[in-house]
């Protein structure tokens, strides 16, 4: 008998978390639960998966307040699943999501300007630990290329070696090199030495406990950030996500070629840009990155 589709993603996710893919395991989560509410909990086999159906989920959670950007997230989730029955011949493809939008609306500004990073930098915290922390992850992750915060958190200290962090990105496992500066020095001698292998300040606690622990920490730190910025002036809601974005368009805005931004953020899906790009040397990209923190 086939799997029905509650069953069937729940295989997915274990496969997923089994293959240290949690980010793809915690999306594909999120997508079951909303499917589940929409369905009060009731499975469904994957020949019963049709137009009407998919139209009806979509409308509903339009219905719930959500964005487009949100529904197309979860309409691409659950049409690569499905996809996967097809291939698996669940089902016939009978093309179930051609109706609802699948598609990428362009969001707000979130990238900030040099004089919001300067404010935020020079910010007199020491009153408010917590905020201080959040700000100086924030920092961090910008003078590391807009690094994402998974890969801030779980970096190790024997990726820092000779001057420089040598980590793979968890998202595209791509390798990444980027020189150790004395600005990231500095926000690193403010916190006591992190007793566990990781570098950073951020995970220090048992390895069955870190990934929840993560997750907790991040929304904490978006939340604080969020008073930084409204204590900075900054009109955005400020999150950790703003620091990559912040990166990228001022040294885009500086004069540094698209070709050293996308190498420099590891960028590894941006398959157009690839063709064109030779690899690009270490250097290059960290006197790029030197050229912006020079800047404020």
């Amino acid at each position: 008998m086939n799997d029905t589709l509650f069953v069937f993603m729940e295989r997915l996710i274990a496969g997923f978390k089994n293959n240290g893919k949690y980010r793809t395991a915690e999306t594909y989560r999120s997508t079951l639960n909303s499917f589940k509410k929409f369905r009060n909990n009731l499975d469904i086999n994957f020949i019963a998966i049709d137009s009407e159906l998919v139209e009806s989920y979509e409308a509903w959670m339009r219905n719930r307040g959500l964005i487009p950007n949100t529904t197309s997230f979860y309409m691409r989730i659950l049409r690569a699943v499905y996809n996967r029955g097809v291939d698996l011949e669940y089902t016939d493809n009978r093309r179930p999501f051609r109706h609802v939008y699948t598609g990428v609306d362009r969001t707000l500004k979130r990238a900030l300007t040099l004089s919001a990073m300067r404010r935020i930098k020079t910010l007199d915290l020491t009153s408010y630990p917590s905020l201080d922390f959040a700000r100086d992850i924030f920092m961090l992750s910008f003078y590391l290329r807009g690094m994402s915060f998974i890969d801030m958190a779980f970096l190790r200290k024997s990726d820092l070696r000779y001057g420089q962090i040598v980590y793979r990105r968890r998202k595209t496992g791509q390798l990444l090199t980027i020189g150790w500066t004395g600005e990231m020095q500095q926000i690193l001698n403010k916190y006591p030495v992190n007793p566990t292998h990781y570098l950073l300040p951020i995970l220090h606690i048992h390895k069955s406990n870190e990934r929840n622990y993560y997750r907790n920490l991040s929304y904490n730190i978006n939340y604080n950030l969020k008073r930084v910025g409204s204590m900075a002036g900054i009109s955005i809601p400020l999150t950790l996500y703003v620091a990559r974005h912040s990166w990228a368009s001022i040294a885009h805005s500086n004069g540094i070629p698209v070709s050293i931004i996308s190498e420099g953020m590891g960028h590894g899906s941006e398959a157009t840009t690839r063709i064109y790009l030779a690899d690009i040397d270490t250097a290059t990209i960290d006197r790029a990155n030197a050229r912006i923190m020079k800047m404020l």
